[in-house]
């Protein structure tokens, strides 16, 4: 990936109503070169999905948890079976496993403490778990789905091209 492929994820990663030739002129390319190139970036699964954010509070979800849970047990059964639990569970947002005193993050967003209680009981009953903390997340003051697009990780295709020049 070079320069070019950098900007339009950058682009992207804000807006993906542009129009392709909005886009082609925002990042110096004619339009079929660029559509290409986001073709290419969606094949190779750098692009994996283009989606609508929504805002939580607009639609009923006034409250994020984050659950840490220590896992009943440590065995290729357990962690099958919990993921296929937090798949089937839309209040899920984000799943990770962890290093340190916690085996497993989850992001919740659910309406209300109501319907977190309710999660929280089908969650316990459904995986056995040594332990389940949930912090409340009282107000977001940073949200972003957009990643860092550090340049030294991209090529730059006008040097490239200035030393086979020279």
């Amino acid at each position: 990936m070079d320069e070019v492929d950098r900007k339009l994820l950058q682009i992207l990663q804000e807006d993906t109503t542009l129009s392709i030739a909005q886009l082609a002129e925002r990042v110096g390319l004619s339009q079929t070169p660029c559509w290409k190139r986001i073709q290419k970036l969606e094949a190779q699964q750098v692009i994996t999905r283009r989606v609508a954010l929504v805002d939580a509070e607009r639609v009923g979800i006034g409250l994020t948890v984050f659950v840490a849970l220590e896992a009943g047990e440590h065995t290729p059964q357990w962690l099958e079976r919990f993921s296929t639990v937090i798949t089937t569970m839309p209040e899920v947002m984000e799943v990770y496993r962890m290093a340190g005193d916690i085996d497993y993050l989850l992001r919740v967003a659910v309406a209300d403490m109501a319907e977190y209680d309710s999660f929280y009981k089908r969650l316990i009953a459904s995986v056995p778990m040594k332990n389940v903390t949930s912090r409340f997340g009282m107000e977001r003051l940073k949200y972003t789905t957009a990643y860092p697009l550090h340049s030294k990780l991209f090529r730059d295709r006008r040097a490239a091209e200035e030393a086979a020049q020279e």
